[in-house]
């Protein structure tokens, strides 16, 4: 059996062989980059420049963005670059950094989907109690705790995944490294570290759906209750686009990282993961930005603003 050591590199699988297939692929993929790329900025800099949007609901939407803006560019630019480049080949290193950055980011948004939805149920449910309860320094604790907890999961999955041998096929039957594909090339037979940290991320996240899931039986209850039309179409338009990622989200992950080990490659192992690592992060800032007045209004603003100061600055170069 190779020792782990030996191991310098490992081969990503491309979309095709053709290289005008490479191209359509790349470019694809770039311009999915660009609108979740451009939407994501567009959103933290509105929120960030806006003093009106400093909330915990705005707070939370602003580390959602970051989040999103991270885990799409853990795996979308190599994937282009590869296209265009000919080459599959990924680093051991370089492997090992991108399986600890996506589990961390994509961990650390479920766990902010899950306090953004503890955030609605206190607004709606509990409005009266809400700025006692969500205080700025209880949401700075609450964002924190998502992110290292997502840094523990990515250190958990990483140093189980590497520490396995292997001797075998070098070739990842995926874009980017994910503990399914790797560990369909591994010849370990056992892999007792791995299938608890797996078990212990599924028990995690499974807890917090049901957690969500609690919380907006809650909030939908109390929503239709709401005697105005208006109070009920503005809490659902916060509340739906939220849980409709959610379950893209989770759904997706809980496929992949259940289903056994395949001996061939299917088409499903290959679409899976773009539904957790590429969908979220280009969906999140089209239906929060078009559902959201708010932000409508602060992205009018500052377009007007500078209009006005491009012509102001045209009329004195003139």
């Amino acid at each position: 059996m190779a020792n782990l050591t030996v191991v310098t590199g490992f081969l990503l699988m491309g979309f095709s062989n053709i290289w005008e297939l490479q191209v359509l692929h790349a470019i694809f993929f770039l311009l999915i980059y660009l609108v979740a790329l451009m939407g994501n900025i567009l959103i933290f800099t509105l929120i960030s420049l806006d003093g009106k949007l400093h909330t915990p609901m705005y707070f939370f939407l602003k580390n959602l963005s970051f989040l999103d803006l991270c885990l799409i560019s853990t795996t979308v630019p190599k994937s282009i670059a590869n296209s265009l480049s000919r080459s599959c080949y990924i680093s051991f290193w370089g492997c090992v950094s991108q399986l600890f950055l996506m589990v961390l980011f994509s961990a650390s948004e479920l766990f902010l989907l899950t306090v953004m939805s503890y955030d609605r149920y206190v607004a709606i449910c509990q409005p009266l109690h809400y700025e006692l309860i969500m205080t700025r320094g209880a949401c700075v604790k609450m964002a924190a705790a998502s992110w290292l907890s997502g840094g523990l999961f990515g250190a958990l999955y990483s140093t189980s995944v590497f520490t396995l041998p292997f001797c075998g096929s070098k070739e990842v039957h995926q874009f980017f490294c994910d503990v399914p594909p790797l560990l369909r090339i591994s010849c370990s037979e056992t892999h007792f570290a791995l299938d608890v940290s797996v078990a212990f991320g599924i028990v995690i996240g499974v807890f917090c759906s049901i957690y969500i899931t609690i919380s907006y039986s809650h909030i939908f209850s109390t929503v239709l209750k709401m005697p105005t039309r208006d109070g009920r179409s503005k809490a659902f338009s916060t509340c739906l686009p939220h849980l409709i990622v959610l379950m893209v989200f989770t759904t997706t992950a809980f496929i992949a990282y259940l289903q056994p080990p395949q001996e061939s490659d299917s088409l499903l192992d290959l679409l899976l993961p773009m539904f957790y690592t590429v969908v979220p992060p280009t969906m999140n800032p089209i239906i929060y930005s078009l559902r959201n007045k708010d932000l409508k209004i602060t992205f009018m603003f500052i377009y007007i603003l500078y209009i006005l100061i491009y012509h102001f600055n045209m009329c004195l170069l003139t």
